[in-house]
């Protein structure tokens, strides 16, 4: 089982506690590039810029592709925090926070990437040829090439690194605390979205953009406690991010990349939101559970051990 209760002083919640920060003191590490990238610019610029801007408008000082690598560098040298908290602190395998399977199942990472990744290019495909006004064509061959190298190494690090901790790690964590499984899904959906309140969507589009993220976090893990594993999960995430960057960019959206398509539409959160939850992820819960042949649903996602 991937939810399970694991006797031992360091399966306390306290030392899961210990572990999560450990962990955000590594992303912290990991930051220090860009503040010093940051700040540095804006000294350089000081007279050019104004400084009364929010600070993710503020970001857009560095080029682009040096500002998307720097964002997305904590995130690789976070997993070596993780690594160090999961295989030194609880003495557990790595892939114990993956999945309760003998050996982490690349096919199933495969065909959720393909799945979604085919949903997305056809539905970006769809609205560029019965909306082309609300784009413009922001493809430039080697600003793209570089982006591309960027995103196809560092995107699936991050996208992997945030289910390794949210549905493995703290996941399990609260799993041996609550000793059931619905409460563990409903903590780390409501932190998984709470964490991107600071993205600019949320300036832009309002508070109410966050009940897609934290149901876009109660979808990967319904997912995970579906499939004992999390698997599918960083496929899913993985294929969200990386054809997102690598497609289309916005103005007001947290990566703005060197991506061949720019949407200047004015986004409508309600109409996005109703799609997302409740037509494409049910389809693709769907989808797994007859691949997979998910069975006792409520059991999966509510059952005390």
């Amino acid at each position: 089982m991937f939810l399970k209760y694991e006797e031992g002083r360091v399966f306390r919640f306290g030392y899961y506690l210990l572990g999560s920060f450990i962990i955000i003191i590594f992303n912290f590490i990991g930051q220090i590039p860009i503040v010093v990238t940051f700040i540095s610019s804006i000294a350089s610029k000081k007279d050019e810029i104004d400084l009364s801007l929010d600070p993710m408008e503020l970001l857009n000082i560095i080029p682009p592709n040096m500002r998307l690598f720097l964002m997305l560098f904590p995130f690789a040298f976070t997993f070596i925090g993780v690594w160090l908290v999961v295989r030194k602190l609880h003495e557990k395998s790595m892939r114990s926070i993956v999945t309760s399977r003998s050996k982490i199942d690349f096919n199933r990472i495969f065909f959720a990437f393909g799945l979604w990744s085919f949903i997305m290019i056809s539905l970006i495909s769809f609205d560029y040829m019965t909306s082309p006004q609300d784009y413009v064509w922001n493809f430039k061959p080697i600003p793209f090439l570089f982006m591309f190298l960027i995103v196809i190494i560092f995107i699936p690090i991050q996208t992997s690194l945030e289910e390794y901790v949210f549905r493995g790690y703290l996941m399990q964590g609260f799993g041996n605390w609550f000793r059931n499984r619905w409460l563990p899904l409903m903590f780390t959906s409501i932190i998984f979205g709470s964490l991107h309140i600071a993205n600019p969507e949320v300036g832009k589009l309002g508070y109410g953009i966050m009940g897609y993220y934290i149901g876009t976090g109660l979808f990967l893990g319904v997912m995970t406690l579906m499939d004992e594993g999390v698997e599918l999960a960083i496929g899913w995430h993985a294929a969200n991010n990386l054809v997102g960057s690598l497609l289309v960019t916005a103005d007001w959206t947290v990566f703005q990349t060197n991506s061949i398509l720019k949407d200047i539409s004015e986004p409508n959160l309600y109409n996005e939101m109703f799609i997302s939850l409740f037509i494409f992820y049910p389809i693709i819960l769907f989808i797994f559970s007859k691949k997979y042949n998910w069975k006792n649903a409520v059991h999966q996602l509510t059952s005390k051990f």
